[in-house]
């Protein structure tokens, strides 16, 4: 499974890097991944307005877009775009951040699951 990582480098600069979750055959369950040890899950919402300029996660964090679509950009002006199905992972939690906004006018749920430091 794909995920995309947001983390700080050594420019102090937001960087967009894929990461590849293997997932290992569990019968008839399906796919499941090895388990990742979490903090806490925050369930958000956002209006289709929504446009925050520039700031680095709270904490690392997995964001699960439930629906939606958003942009979201990094210093060096690189613009990617996610929607519904698309899982982050937020480990810029220092430097100047990221810009996200919402680019289908539409309220947008998300699901925050913190990550143990």
């Amino acid at each position: 499974m794909k995920i995309t990582r947001l983390y700080t480098g050594a420019d102090n600069e937001t960087h967009f890097d894929t990461i590849d979750y293997e997932l290992f055959d569990n019968g008839e369950i399906g796919r499941l991944s090895k388990k990742v040890k979490v903090k806490e899950l925050i369930f958000r919402e956002t209006d289709g307005d929504f446009n925050y300029d520039f700031h680095p996660a709270p904490q690392k964090q997995f964001i699960a877009l439930l629906d939606g679509e958003i942009e979201i950009e990094n210093g060096f002006g690189e613009k990617r775009r996610f929607k519904a199905g698309d899982v982050l992972l937020v480990e810029d939690i220092s430097g100047r951040g990221h810009k996200t906004k919402s680019i289908d006018g539409k309220l947008r749920r998300s699901i925050f699951i913190t990550l143990n430091e």
